[in-house]
């Protein structure tokens, strides 16, 4: 048995987030004999630890928006000839992997994996055109293609979306099935009465995930439902605007800003309903999560329907219309449908990250073979 081949997966950070989440899953279930995770990252990240207890490599040059465009070229360059061991570079940073699979081109790499997390990107006018110039490098520097849903494929690799593969957002289903005991005591820890009815929501808080809708939903769900408490978990960019807008709304009390948290598998349990008003997502794994702990959840319509793994548990609705949201909160408020229904039912074995796991292991070891 020869070494692991090693894989190096280049992201911005490893933090909280879907993509990161994803690899991390993937990376905690793959046979690490045969197949290891190496990071190129710019920031350090929540997971680094356990990356380097796995066995993992954490590179790390410095981000473009530090250093400008010619320092970080210069450095993804210098970085992919120092390490010309590196056979497969699978590149998670939508329009922005385009530099990297361009610079690991240049020195040779063979395998060289565009992955797409999401269906639209971020940030200002400029950065937004820069990320559009990056996008560019794509079709001809990726020898392959990834995406978590049919939409994320069309927006990152227009001309060769029939060449894309769907790679699914396992999750670890059996660590969000629903428990009354785990309830109880989270409740209690995030101090609930037994009478709250509490909505949910994962997320940065950028622009992304629509923070401000949320709020103002709230706002008037609250008049009618004085019982209703708001849990937000996360950080980001736009929290101080948010929180302010709460107590501007005399919320405060009603809206809990709990941060970055690592134990959402026992937040989830502490929920009634998840909401997910994103203006765009790649796929939507926060809802999965939810579903598989047994929530409702209402998801804005422009989220992949992916996202809906068939538990008869999420509504998507507009985002033009904030009544439709309030009365559909009101109407789940008042069915009250017990949750052990939903429990163990998801076997979905497509979002099952064993599954995944296996499936990236045998695409990687095919690949260099």
């Amino acid at each position: 048995m020869g070494d692991p081949i090693r894989i190096l997966q280049v992201v911005v950070n490893m933090n909280r987030g879907g993509a990161e989440t994803l690899l991390m899953n993937l990376y905690r279930n793959v046979d690490r004999s045969k197949v290891q995770f190496d990071f190129l990252t710019s920031k350090p990240g929540v997971f680094d630890a356990e990356i380097v207890e796995m066995g993992g490599r954490i590179h790390r040059i410095p981000y473009v928006s530090d250093i400008g465009h010619t320092k970080y070229m210069q450095a993804l360059e210098h970085f992919f000839e120092t390490h010309p061991h590196y056979q497969i570079v699978h590149a998670h940073m939508d329009k922005m992997s385009g530099f990297v699979l361009r610079a690991a081109k240049k020195a040779g790499a063979p395998v060289r994996i565009a992955h797409s997390h999401n269906t639209s990107s971020e940030g200002g006018l400029a950065a937004r055109a820069y990320k559009w110039v990056a996008g560019t490098f794509i079709s001809s520097c990726a020898t392959h293609f990834v995406a978590c849903s049919n939409k994320a494929a069309k927006w990152l690799f227009a001309n060769k979306v029939n060449k894309a593969m769907i790679l699914k957002n396992g999750i670890e289903s059996e660590k969000f099935a629903f428990s009354p005991e785990v309830r109880e005591q989270v409740r209690q820890e995030l101090g609930l009465s037994s009478e709250s009815y509490v909505l949910g929501h994962v997320g940065r808080f950028a622009h992304q995930k629509n923070h401000s809708f949320l709020i103002d939903i709230f706002a008037k769900l609250h008049q009618e439902k004085p019982n209703a408490v708001l849990i937000l978990a996360g950080d980001g960019p736009l929290r101080a605007e948010i929180e302010q807008k709460v107590e501007a709304l005399h919320l405060h009390g009603k809206v809990k800003f709990l941060g970055v948290r690592s134990d959402i598998t026992y937040l989830l349990q502490a929920f009634d309903l998840f909401v997910f008003p994103s203006w765009h997502e790649g796929f939507g794994i926060a809802a999965i999560e939810a579903q598989v702990a047994g929530l409702p959840c209402i998801l804005s319509n422009v989220i992949p329907r992916e996202a809906d793994v068939g538990m008869q548990l999420v509504d998507f609705l507009p985002l033009s219309n904030k009544e439709i949201w309030v009365n559909k909160i009101k109407s789940i408020i008042e069915k009250d449908t017990s949750r052990l229904e939903f429990s163990g039912v998801f076997k979905s074995s497509e979002y099952e990250i064993k599954n995944t796991a296996e499936w990236a292991e045998g695409f990687y070891l095919s690949v260099v073979r």
